[in-house]
């Protein structure tokens, strides 16, 4: 078959540029990769679809097509759409319709369409089902993280509902979602918590769970266990072991620099709810005593020298941290380190697992958690947050895989965490044996293709009208009463 990725959201290159610096460059990129990349091992034709962007900011994006090394029938399509410069997720809604038409007709200049599109996102969904009524291709949906669960966590009781429309456009992603959802020929999703919790939520409901629940197929997400291995390969150097340990005698006091590290690797972000784990540190002398905290800032060397190159939202969560820091007196106790590639995070995984460091996650909701999955293959035991997917990955008839956080209570936090630390070995083997027998890409992508050749070998009625106002260049007269309505 030839199989399309359809992702207008971030950009895909050969060396995964920008990954984690950027939120547009998020965990659904790996996603789409990996599963792709399986797909291609398994011999079919496969297409990963992004934006050309012609940027100096942005110069890896600017050829047509790209390719990863080593990995046959796969190639990475850039199609043009309105500008050339790099345009941020918020901004690509009313831009889709011309995005669409332009993939159309790269294929039929190239003389055959696709099989069958996968959409990734709100945007990659709305995509899909403006292909779909143009030229009747089947298409599944993945949302990773749909807009309704975001709204609600930032969402105070609607009293500052115009400032998160303005900045979240909550009403485009949330009614393209409804649109990829309604149209969609199947629903990708990774944990059945995540159907019930996130499709089932009031704004999206009636779009499809309702009428038709057996749309949906969960396929958790994988590791790359040849990346994400508890061995060395051949991507670790001297010179990154160099780099860890630089940084270890920078930050941490001397009489400190043994002792293990609770690894925080996630983007600095609100929701990623870094505070969260450095107050539940600042408030327990046992988890002081036995370790240090080392937290991922892509980009930045040194932020206890500058961190202003961040963006706004990123400095005031910053700010907040480093008052934590100093007012609790864990200056020397926190590390900060720029991790600039898949590659280099598993490597660190390894060196800090031979020093028996642990992983944690406390995000205030995590639709799936791939990022402990990634760690627990690379040989660190996780303790992460109840919220989402999670609860589920680590916990299946009473065994457990790692330690569950709730990331409301700080007390919660630090004690679990010290379990952690008292069953190291046990949450450790725990951890690998769930990745090996459950989630690893080539698993996922058998799942993913056994549900695609149902749709394509038993094609049904695929003529849908997407409305209208997703075809205008302008979505401006979209009613935002949409969202408040839902909730009354």
């Amino acid at each position: 078959m030839h199989i399309v990725f359809l992702n207008p959201q971030g950009n895909f290159d050969r060396l995964d540029s920008y990954w984690t610096m950027h939120p547009d460059f998020g965990g659904q990129l790996v996603y789409v990769k990996e599963i792709a990349i399986e797909m291609a091992k398994l011999g079919h034709k496969i297409d990963i679809i992004t934006r050309l962007v012609i940027d100096s900011s942005f110069p890896e994006f600017s050829e047509q097509f790209d390719s990863y090394e080593n990995v046959e029938n796969l190639r990475i399509v850039r199609i043009p759409c309105s500008s050339n410069e790099f345009i941020n997720k918020e901004q690509l809604w009313e831009h889709l319709d011309e995005w669409t038409d332009n993939i159309i007709n790269f294929y039929i200049e190239e003389g055959k369409m696709f099989d069958f599109a996968t959409g990734h996102y709100g945007d990659g969904g709305l995509a899909c089902a403006m292909i779909k009524e143009k030229k009747g291709i089947p298409y599944s949906f993945t949302g990773h993280s749909l807009g309704a669960q975001k709204f609600d966590k930032l969402n105070n009781n609607f009293m500052n509902f115009s400032e998160l429309e303005k900045k979240y456009h909550f009403t485009k992603r949330i009614i393209a979602e409804r649109t990829a959802i309604k149209y969609s020929d199947k629903i990708f999703v990774s944990t059945l918590q995540e159907r019930d919790e996130q499709y089932s939520h009031k704004l999206y409901f009636d779009a499809n769970i309702k009428s038709n629940p057996l749309n949906f197929i969960v396929a958790p997400p994988g590791a790359n266990t040849s990346v994400f291995a508890p061995y060395g390969s051949n991507k670790d150097g001297e010179d990154l072991y160099m780099k860890i340990e630089k940084t270890i005698k920078r930050d941490i006091s001397k009489s400190r620099q043994l002792l293990p590290f609770i690894i925080l690797a996630s983007r600095i972000d609100e929701k990623k709810n870094h505070i969260g784990l450095v107050e539940a540190f600042s408030t327990n002398v046992k988890l002081q005593e036995r370790s240090n905290i080392l937290i991922s800032l892509r980009g930045i060397e040194n932020p206890y020298d500058d961190y202003s190159s961040l963006k706004q939202d990123e400095i005031v969560i910053m700010d907040k941290i480093m008052k934590v820091i100093k007012d609790n007196n864990l200056l020397g106790k926190v590390m900060f380190m720029s991790i600039n590639s898949q590659y280099e995070l598993a490597s660190t995984y390894r060196y800090m697992a031979s020093r028996k460091s642990v992983f944690v996650l406390t995000a205030l909701y995590e639709p799936f958690g791939l990022a402990p999955i990634e760690a627990m293959s690379a040989g660190l035991p996780v303790a992460v947050t109840k919220y989402g997917g999670p609860s589920k990955v680590l916990c299946e008839n009473n065994k457990e895989f790692g330690v569950l956080l709730d990331v409301h209570d700080i007390n919660n936090i630090s004690e679990g965490i010290n379990r952690l630390f008292d069953n190291y070995q046990y949450f450790k083997e725990q951890g690998s044996k769930r990745v090996l027998s459950k989630y690893t890409w080539n698993v996922t992508a058998k799942i993913y293709l056994k549900a695609i050749k149902e749709v394509v070998s038993n094609p049904y009625n695929v003529n849908v009208e997407v409305p209208l106002y997703f075809k205008s260049k302008d979505l401006n007269d979209l009613d935002t009463n949409f969202i408040i309505k839902r909730y009354e």
